[in-house]
């Protein structure tokens, strides 16, 4: 093959490449696209036939409505404050556990991890009605406990963390900080933690957004407005008569922004921590 004919196939790939993700992008982007310009319009230009592909004028007017119709900025805040400690709490304890399941022997260990993965492969749907039972016997009904305390550990997220722990984390490195007198915990803190950033952003993102669209266990337990999370108060946009649909896209849209937000923040540093790791 010449050179020439080389560098053609070489950047014809590149192009095809290039397509490809373009085309991926636009079709990832376009429902969020979609729902802005539904949110930016009147109900009656939504149901026009052709729909608009344009946002509208209407933007202000829908978010009024929905601040009119619940209470959107306390529901949000409920969510972000319920989705913040739980995330924050899954990264700490899920990365102890699988420090301990990855670099610690103990008996009964593998007995202990496979009996966690086993509570992956059952739907949580099962569990509602005896997690129900628990949470009205402490009495924590319409409070952020009930869903918070139980979320605060994550089978997937021990599976995650110990996967990670044993393949980044050497065991000469553990044994030599055992040597010079660290306590397992320090051990953990000052030589696993630092590697596994990356770990940590990738469940954060998971988690966050989880807990952040979960919408049955919450709208369970959570009966008062005042406690509503987001997902649980856009319910209230949804009227039995009259379906308004520039305000329900409204509330959902601006709804959705802080999972973007967040999601930017963490890729980057997920990114970044992958850079400076590859650096050193």
């Amino acid at each position: 093959m010449s050179k020439g004919s080389y560098s053609k196939q070489v950047v014809f790939s590149k192009v095809f490449l290039y397509f490809i993700l373009g085309i991926a992008t636009v079709l990832s982007i376009f429902p969020f696209y979609w729902m802005f310009v539904m949110a930016t319009n009147s109900n009656e230009v939504i149901n026009r036939i052709p729909p608009a592909i344009l946002p509208g004028d209407a933007l202000v007017t829908n978010f009024t409505n929905v601040l009119n119709t619940i209470d959107f900025f306390g529901a949000m805040w409920n969510s972000f404050l319920v989705s913040s400690i739980i995330t924050i709490g899954v990264l700490f304890l899920c990365s102890l556990a699988g420090f301990a399941f990855a670099k610690l022997n103990f008996k009964g260990k593998n007995f202990l991890f496979i009996f966690i993965l086993v509570t992956m492969m059952i739907p949580p749907q099962l569990g509602l009605v005896p997690q129900y039972i628990i949470i009205t016997k402490l009495d924590w009904l319409n409070d952020l406990k009930a869903i918070i305390v139980p979320g605060l550990i994550d089978a997937f997220g021990i599976f995650w963390m110990r996967q990670y722990i044993s393949s980044n984390v050497p065991d000469e490195l553990v044994d030599a900080a055992k040597i010079d007198g660290c306590s397992i915990f320090r051990v953990y803190w000052n030589i696993a933690v630092p590697v596994i950033i990356p770990a940590f952003a990738t469940l954060a993102i998971i988690k966050f957004m989880y807990v952040w669209n979960d919408f049955l266990w919450p709208l369970i337990v959570l009966r008062e407005k005042e406690t509503h999370t987001i997902q649980v108060a856009l319910r209230g946009l949804i009227d039995n008569y009259v379906r308004d649909n520039g305000m329900i896209l409204s509330g959902t849209f601006w709804a959705t922004v802080p999972l973007i937000i967040i999601f930017l923040l963490l890729n980057r540093m997920f990114i970044a921590s992958l850079t400076e790791g590859a650096v050193k």
